[in-house]
């Protein structure tokens, strides 16, 4: 297990780890699914959402990333279930 204070090896990015796929845009996928937009303007709705969301949208889903990465150190980098 690791220290505190220890610095852990990690790759730059890993796709098993991206934010986005865990909480920020599971319900924007589904709120837009199946829409076309003709304009760009049309496209102001995803910034809507953002703004929509309440800050402890945020933290929450920050924080429910620790077991996600606690999982892939564990694993020694290889492939993490997603569970949304």
């Amino acid at each position: 297990m690791a220290k505190i204070n220890e610095l852990l090896p990690h790759p730059p990015y890993s796709k098993d780890l991206a934010p986005s796929d865990y909480f920020l845009f599971s319900d924007l996928k589904r709120m837009l699914g199946g829409k076309r937009f003709s304009s760009n303007e049309e496209v102001a709705e995803t910034e809507a959402y953002f703004e929509a969301k309440d800050k402890s949208y945020y933290k929450t889903g920050i924080e429910k990333l620790e077991g996600c990465y606690n999982q892939y150190i564990t694993l020694e980098g290889n492939y993490v279930n997603k569970k949304n």
